[in-house]
């Protein structure tokens, strides 16, 4: 017989493509939502799950139901989960059901401040490419994956380890409820501002994650990043294997990147230190897992990125639109960076939104010190509304060029005065970085896709 599972906030990102994900493992799903997007909401139309009205219904909940998944989006005294405890109903948050289901695989997590989706999303490209079984939850949609969660019988899983809280009912980190054996950790730079008060409290969950790795388990660390290796360098002694990587050796040449290996040279789609430190990380993980070198660089020499990692949305000989979700101090400067090395010829304009609750924080603002100094026009875009949204104060102009640094730094908070200046550009040998964890406010970019993909000279 099916298992019933239903979903509390089942719009999120993640949370909807669980939902499908157990759909297609043959299990009946519920859910609710107040408010769904796209395209959560097509893709639950299309499979039949889509909640006939928004809001929330107690009398869905009944005491047939194997399962109740808790979104982070419900809050604690949402009426659907206060039914799901009076009925004494099985309540899980979102990892602690991976968890559930994947208590007799091999559990690899990846972790860290940034670069996570793509580490996740590189080891699952080698892996799908030599044809193996595996499971797996990673934060964006990647191509070759209709879902950013799969759920088999297969021996191993590889999860992209969130430090964001698990519930409105716990208020620790993600990662701590997989348990994993093998962990890798990328970098560790202040986020998640509104929930990890000091950088202290947030940099004590990463290492409360390394001790939990078990006898005989392995901790992969990067050891560019200084935090990550003052913690890799405090684990001598432990009982499981310890491995620090770095930047994959490599050469640039007329805008491509090769990696180097031994006497050879091999093409990459993606660029930029971050980049190279991902790749040798999801290299590190694929040999734990038993694959080889030669059947890793095979395979990554196809792959292209996470959706929003460096994306390119236009291009022509001497000029590319690139779209990146960066939006943390750490990432924005690392994207920037890699941009304007790949094309060092090349003007680079770099635009950011501001929009998570930490980036429009005049206490937390400061963070971003010339973390735009690689670009040649640096500019800021907030929305008044997402500020009171969030219950702040608009910074002004003055507050964010001693912010970034930057005296030249142009701020725009008119979604329509920042396409007008985009649009009036030049992009003859320049580059076009777009950056956000939020869509400018879906501003249309066909003009510039079309300005950008002319054949220029």
């Amino acid at each position: 017989m099916s298992k019933k599972f239903h979903f509390i906030a089942i719009g999120g990102a993640v949370m909807h493509n669980l939902a499908l994900a157990l759909l297609e493992k043959g299990a009946e799903v519920t859910g609710s939502d107040d408010e769904i997007y796209e395209p959560s909401r097509t893709r639950l139309g299309n499979a039949g799950i889509l909640p006939k009205e928004k809001g929330w219904f107690p009398e869905k909940i009944h005491d047939k139901l194997d399962g109740i998944i808790l979104g982070m989006h419900a809050r604690i005294d949402n009426p659907e989960l206060q039914r799901a405890r009076e009925l004494g109903l099985n309540i899980y948050s979102f990892p602690e059901f991976i968890y559930e289901q994947s208590k007799d695989k091999k559990r690899v997590v990846i972790s860290g401040s940034h670069g996570k989706t793509t580490i996740t999303s590189m080891i699952l490209h080698v892996l799908q490419y030599h044809e193996l079984n595996f499971d797996f939850l990673v934060g964006a949609q990647i191509a070759g994956f209709d879902l950013m969660v799969g759920l088999s019988e297969a021996p191993i899983i590889i999860i992209e380890g969130d430090e964001y809280l698990t519930s409105p009912l716990d208020r620790r980190p993600k990662f701590f409820h997989y348990y994993h054996h093998i962990l890798l950790m990328s970098g560790i730079a202040w986020d998640h501002f509104n929930v990890f008060p000091t950088f202290e409290n947030y940099r004590v969950q990463f290492e409360k994650l390394v001790e939990m790795t078990p006898e005989g388990g392995s901790f992969i660390y990067c050891k560019e990043d200084e935090e990550v290796r003052k913690i890799g360098e405090s684990q001598s002694g432990k009982n499981f294997n310890v491995s620090p990587y770095g930047i994959h050796p490599h050469v640039i040449r007329e805008g491509k990147t090769y990696l180097v290996h031994e006497t050879l040279e091999i093409p990459i789609h993606i660029f930029g230190e971050h980049n190279l430190q991902n790749l040798q990380g999801a290299l590190h993980v694929c040999l734990e897992l038993g694959l080889s070198k030669s059947q890793f660089y095979e395979a990554i020499q196809e792959f292209k990125g996470a959706a929003k990692r460096q994306e390119i949305l236009a291009q022509s000989d001497y000029s590319i639109l690139f779209r990146d979700f960066a939006h943390a101090p750490s990432k924005l400067k690392a994207t920037a960076e890699a941009v304007k090395k790949q094309f060092p010829e090349r003007r680079l304009i770099a635009v950011q939104e501001l929009h998570t609750y930490s980036s429009l924080n005049k206490d937390f603002v400061d963070n971003y010190a010339h973390t735009f100094d690689a670009a040649d026009i640096a500019i800021v875009y907030l929305n008044p509304k997402a500020v009171s949204l969030k219950k702040l104060e608009l910074m002004d102009e003055a507050t964010l060029r001693n912010a970034f640094q930057r005296n030249d730094l142009k701020v725009f908070t008119d979604i329509s005065q920042l396409k007008n200046f985009l649009e009036a550009q030049d992009y003859q040998h320049t580059n076009l970085l777009l950056m956000s964890s939020g869509n400018y406010d879906d501003m249309d970019l066909n003009i510039l896709k079309i300005k950008i993909n002319q054949k220029t000279h």
